[in-house]
C-alpha cells in the first residue's frame, strides 16, 4: 500500500482516502503461514525458557524461505528471503538448527534464502543500529523478519510503556514501509495466568502490539502452542514436542491436541462463557468484573479472546454469546 512522503511539508493536510476505494486483500494474501502468522503482521513468539522459541521461529523461517510447511501442517502462503537476528546462538549454532529442520522438512539449506545479520550487538533502542536494519530491509526485502529475543536487542526498561512502545512502534513503521512481517522473541514469566499474553515479560504494549502471537507454554513435561491473531481466529492450542532424529526439531503431538480440554487450561473463559450463557440479557464488563470477582484487565484480555474466536460479541447494550440472539 502507497504511503505519503514522511518528508511531505509541515503544514501540508494529510492524504486521506475513502475506506471503500481500498482493495480488500484476497484470502490467499491474508497469512504469511497458515493459522500461523498473518501476512505482514507484526508480533511475538512468547515462551518461559527452554519452551522451543527459538525453534518455532526457525519453522517459520524454513517455511517462508523454502515454502515447506511449519511444524510439518501449516503452509506458507507467501515465500522469499528471511532475515534472521539470533542474538544467544552463534552462528554455527544456527546454521545446525536450521539444518536439522531444514533436514525434517525435506529442504535443502543451501538452497534457502536465509539470511543471519552477522553482528555482536543489534540495539533497537539506537538510532545508528536501526538506520544499519533499515538499510539491510532495504536492500534485501525479507519477507520475514525475526529479532531473538527482544531482551538481548535493548537497554531499555522492559516494564517502560513509554520505552517499549517507542521500539515496537519503529518496528511497526519497517514493516509497514517495507511490507515485511516481523517476528519478535519475547520471554515470559513464570507466573500463570488465564492469557499466555498477560505472561509476557514487562510492559503491556507487547500484548497490544501484536498482530499475531505464538505462546508456547509448559504443561507438566509438554509444550502447549496457543496462536492468537488481531484480524483471524484463534488456532485451537496444540502440544509440541522436540524429537531428535533425524535431528532436533519440532513436532505436533497428534494423539493429545485433539483431545486438549481448553477450559483446564483457561479457567477464565469457560467461566465468563458460562456466566452469559445464564444469562437473560447482554452484560456490561462493570457486571461481569462484579459476578466473577477478577481484575478489569484480565477480564477484558478473555473478552478479546472469545470475540476473536467468534464465541462471544459486543453489542450496544453489552456482551452476549454469539450465539444468543434475543
Amino acid at each position: 500500500m502507497s504511503r505519503a512522503s514522511e518528508t511531505s511539508p509541515t503544514g501540508e493536510a494529510l492524504p486521506t482516502r475513502r475506506i471503500s476505494d481500498i482493495e480488500p486483500k484476497p484470502p490467499e494474501q491474508r497469512w504469511l503461514v497458515d493459522q500461523l502468522w498473518a501476512a505482514s503482521a507484526v508480533g511475538i513468539i512468547g515462551g518461559q525458557p527452554k519452551c522451543f522459541k527459538t525453534w518455532l521461529a526457525a519453522e517459520l523461517a524454513l517455511a517462508v524461505a523454502g515454502g515447506t510447511q511449519a511444524l510439518g501442517r501449516f503452509a506458507a502462503h507467501t515465500t522469499g528471503p528471511v532475515l534472521f537476528y539470533a542474538a544467544e546462538d552463534d552462528p554455527p549454532a544456527m546454521r545446525a538448527r536450521f539444518e536439522a529442520v531444514a533436514a525434517a522438512r525435506g529442504a535443502v539449506l543451501a538452497k534457502l534464502p536465509i539470511f543471519l545479520i552477522d553482528v555482536w550487538e543489534l540495539r533497537l533502542d539506537d538510532p545508528t543500529c536501526i538506520q544499519r536494519l533499515q538499510r539491510t530491509v532495504a536492500s534485501l526485502r525479507p519477507r520475514l523478519l525475526v529479532l531473538d529475543p527482544f531482551v538481548r536487542c535493548v537497554r531499555l526498561d522492559e516494564n517502560s510503556a513509554q520505552e517499549v512502545s517507542a521500539v515496537l512502534g519503529t518496528l511497526r513503521t519497517i514493516q509497514r514501509q517495507y511490507e515485511v512481517a516481523v517476528v519478535v522473541v519475547h520471554h515470559m514469566r513464570k507466573s500463570p495466568s488465564s492469557h499466555p499474553g498477560q505472561q509476557l515479560r514487562g510492559s503491556g504494549d507487547f500484548l497490544a502490539w501484536a498482530d499475531s502471537a505464538l505462546y508456547l507454554t509448559r504443561r507438566g513435561e509438554q509444550r502447549l502452542l496457543t496462536a492468537e491473531h488481531r484480524g483471524a481466529p484463534s488456532l485451537a492450542p496444540l502440544h509440541v514436542r522436540l524429537v531428535a532424529e533425524p535431528g532436533p526439531h519440532l513436532v505436533l503431538d497428534e494423539a493429545e491436541s485433539p483431545a486438549l480440554d481448553t477450559s483446564s487450561e483457561r479457567p477464565l473463559q469457560a467461566a465468563l462463557l458460562e456466566c452469559l450463557q445464564r444469562a437473560q440479557a447482554p452484560q456490561s464488563t462493570a457486571s461481569l468484573r462484579d459476578a466473577l470477582k477478577v481484575r478489569k484487565a484480565s477480564l477484558l484480555l478473555a473478552l478479546h479472546e472469545l470475540q476473536t474466536r467468534g464465541l462471544v460479541e459486543r453489542r450496544e447494550d453489552g456482551w452476549a454469546t454469539a450465539a444468543s440472539r434475543r
